[in-house]
């Protein structure tokens, strides 16, 4: 068993935690299932081995898990949750029908491209939900994240650690990025929950956190993917999120969180929290002050953008 002093992977002073605690990392995580799917080899593998249709809730709640166990868990809760991924993973093969191209889950190219999605668009909600970060602290969230790709298996080398590098990245990635028929089914499920049962308790916040995700989306992608709309729709989606996001820090509101995201996802969050305490960007900030951290604290060579951009 992991000891008291073990603070895991990132500890109480890493930017991730006030970023991924914040509410409104439930919409960041809409937004990378949206983003995601453009990618084809990513999207064959969801479309070929997940039943999302049937079992969102089951698949929203395992992501979750795995989120609060590497950012929140001591060590030895990271590493199970990264074992029982890469056991996933390994099922996880075939040939992309769009591109005809064999593709793996545990392809490190694209583990990178899953993890900086999803790692990014949790700063993308952060961003307009939360607190202002400072440039430094943005990149410092970034570096943070390339030890979380690791434990998949991703190179560090490859995972953009800034936010410079992020935007390289996404720059090289982006003439790969199309749009499938699997991709569509996987976006308008998302963008437009459907009346399930499993669902059907949910559908107003998950309308609404839906729509802001969409919001969140950048607009060139919006156009791929074929769901642009206005600017004033997404200020009035914003804007609807903003109170539910506000009611989620109440009782009530962070039952019915856990009841769509899993308890699983709370128990590192709240062990870390009582042992560490406010989890805020002041309280982070606090933290860093202490140990004499000015900048972003972690440093990586540049991210390889000739990689990302090949295959």
């Amino acid at each position: 068993m992991s000891s008291s002093s073990d603070t895991g992977y990132l500890g109480p002073a890493a930017v991730a935690w006030p970023v991924i605690s914040h509410p409104g990392a439930l919409i960041g995580g809409l937004r990378a299932l949206l983003i995601q799917s453009l990618h084809p080899l990513a999207m064959a593998g969801v479309a070929q081995h997940s039943d999302y249709r049937h079992r969102a809730l089951n698949r929203l709640q395992r992501t979750a898990a795995y989120v609060g166990a590497t950012a929140f868990g001591d060590t030895e809760t990271a590493d199970e949750a990264a074992a029982r991924v890469r056991r996933m993973h390994q099922r996880v093969r075939g040939t992309d029908p769009v591109t005809g191209r064999k593709y793996s889950a545990d392809d490190p190219e694209t583990q990178v491209w899953v993890h900086s999605v999803e790692w990014h668009s949790f700063l993308a909600a952060h961003r307009v939900f939360g607190p202002a970060l400072t440039p430094d602290e943005e990149d410092a969230y970034l570096a943070e994240g390339v030890v979380i790709a690791a434990l998949v298996g991703a190179r560090e080398e490859d995972v953009p650690a800034s936010v410079a590098q992020m935007r390289a990245y996404f720059a090289a990635v982006r003439p790969q990025l199309c749009v499938s028929s699997a991709a569509r089914d996987s976006i308008s499920f998302v963008a437009s929950p459907p009346v399930t049962r499993e669902l059907l308790p949910y559908q107003l916040p998950l309308r609404v956190f839906s729509s802001a995700a969409l919001a969140l989306v950048p607009r060139d992608l919006r156009r791929l993917a074929g769901i642009d709309r206005p600017a004033a729709l997404d200020v009035a989606a914003l804007a609807m999120a903003r109170p539910w996001l506000e009611m989620m820090r109440t009782p009530i509101g962070a039952r019915l969180a856990t009841s769509v995201i899993g308890g699983a996802s709370r128990r590192p969050r709240d062990r870390a929290e009582g042992r560490h305490g406010r989890m805020t960007v002041e309280a982070v900030r606090e933290r860093r002050a202490e140990l004499g951290i000015t900048g972003p604290g972690i440093t990586r060579r540049p991210v390889r953008v000739r990689d990302a951009a090949a295959a």
